[in-house]
Formats: structure tokens, C-alpha cells, sequence
């Protein structure tokens, strides 16, 4: 997935995964993942999407800062 935020790419096949975090099974219409990147240039973004009921029910892609990437890894270990 590709996105451009305040005029800055973000694209998942560019990036390179640090940690993906599942809730739910395939297939489950709660379930949902927050993948991390980080884009070559050192930026950092959380890939997230989920079934209709969760609370991600469509894909999307946000930038985060380093600061909240350590905290969602802590959070996520």
C-alpha cells in the first residue's frame, strides 16, 4: 500500500518491517493487525487494517514518530 501524507510517500513494498501485531484470526470480523515500517530514509509509519467490526475495518497507513514507535514496540513485545 502506497500513501502520501503531508507530501511524503509511505509505501509498504519501499519499507522494511520491524514487527507486525495480529488480534483475532483469519477471517475474524474483530480481528486486526498494526504492522511497523520504516522507509529507507529512516521514516517510521504503522500499516493497520482489519475486519469490517474492528477497529481498523479499512486499510490504512499513519506516520508515527520515533517516540511513539518505541512505545507501540514496548506496548507490542
Amino acid at each position: 500500500m502506497k500513501k502520501i501524507i503531508c507530501k511524503r510517500e509511505y509505501d509498504t513494498e519501499a519499507a522494511s518491517l520491524i514487527k507486525k501485531f495480529t488480534v483475532g484470526e483469519l477471517g475474524d470480523s474483530k480481528g486486526y493487525e498494526e504492522s511497523l515500517y520504516e522507509m529507507p530514509d529512516g521514516k517510521l509509519f504503522l500499516y493497520v487494517n482489519g475486519g469490517e467490526d474492528s477497529i481498523y475495518p479499512t486499510e490504512n497507513i499513519k506516520s508515527i514518530s520515533k517516540e511513539k514507535a518505541a512505545a507501540w514496540l514496548k506496548d507490542h513485545e
